[in-house]
């Protein structure tokens, strides 16, 4: 059964990535854990995809976190608009406490909502959003989301 539902979700992941083109890249400041940064890329396909690959650093600690969005958009008028979407992170944590370091991998069910402003004259676009996530793998555990800075040249 388990390999029937890998085999139907690489099916529809493999057809929503053939027919979405590539719309964005850029960065997300405040991403990762909420410290750091992530590079962020946008792929359109009636709705969109965001796709993260970030970075965090705390003070005991460092983080590596890829992320996958789906987003839904609509327009608020003058440039701006609204964006909501669930999706899925993988992050490795690696820590120390004293002479003590240990390293985990989690897995968990992301959520993002968030306002943008698309510039007209020129391909930038702003977002400030908020992205919790709920951690399956190794343990649960929820947290509360980074509030971060989009910052993308659009094409």
């Amino acid at each position: 059964m388990k390999k029937i539902i890998i085999a139907i979700v690489a099916v529809f992941a493999m057809s929503a990535a053939a027919s979405a083109q590539f719309s964005g890249v850029g960065v997300r400041l405040g991403g990762g854990q909420g410290y750091g940064a992530e590079l962020s890329t946008m792929w359109n396909f009636g709705n969109r995809v965001e796709i993260d690959l970030g970075w965090g650093n705390g003070d005991n600690h460092t983080d590596f976190t890829l992320t996958g969005i789906y987003q839904w958009q609509g327009e608020l008028g003058s440039g701006f608009g609204w964006f909501a979407g669930v999706g899925a992170r993988v992050a490795y944590w690696q820590w120390s406490a004293g002479h003590a370091s240990d390293s985990d991998i989690a897995l968990g069910l992301a959520g993002q909502a968030g306002l943008e402003y698309q510039f007209s004259a020129i391909p930038i676009q702003l977002s400030l959003d908020i992205r919790p996530c709920f951690y399956l793998i190794p343990e649960t555990n929820f947290h509360w989301g980074d509030i971060a800075l989009g910052i993308r040249y659009m094409f």
